[in-house]
């Protein structure tokens, strides 16, 4: 059994320690926000928040998180009240498919509770890892430039 914090309730998973958190999330805990893309790290889709941290959930294995927090897109709100930016990306229309934006959502939160104020430059910085195979790039930033602001912050020009 590892025991771990999943969105703030205390959960006692009995998988193979070599399990990858993805699997246990979905399988295990019902919870389906993070996708299975690539299985590589390589595209993000599967994008979690561990320790307030981005983290591919298809690499890591359950056993690493013993006594951590684990964050997925279903903390951040519900379709009747979504957060800051699961509202900025409807309004957006920065999902195509949908595949990769609890992913994208995810690594967002990361860097705006990090930082609220984030130069243009360190937004795309923040959110390069994760990839968007319909090509909504843009309007993803400009989700995350509206989530900011209304999170009190908000995206400054970089500095050049």
């Amino acid at each position: 059994m590892i025991s771990l914090t999943v969105n703030g309730a205390a959960q006692s998973v009995d998988a193979d320690p070599d399990t990858p958190l993805l699997y246990v999330l979905r399988d295990e805990l019902g919870l389906n926000g993070a996708k299975f893309g690539c299985g590589l790290g390589q595209c993000g889709a599967c994008t979690v928040l561990v320790d307030d941290r981005p983290a591919f959930s298809c690499l890591l294995p359950i056993a690493a998180l013993a006594g951590r927090k684990v964050r997925t897109i279903e903390s951040l709100g519900t379709p009747d009240r979504p957060g800051a930016l699961a509202a900025a990306f409807e309004a957006e229309q920065a999902a195509q498919c949908g595949y990769c934006i609890a992913g994208m959502i995810m690594r967002a939160q990361a860097l705006l509770e990090r930082n609220n104020r984030p130069t243009e430059a360190e937004l795309r910085v923040s959110l390069a890892p994760n990839l968007c195979r319909c090509g909504t790039h843009m309007r993803i930033l400009r989700a995350v430039r509206r989530a900011a602001a209304a999170m009190g912050g908000g995206v400054q020009e970089s500095s050049r």
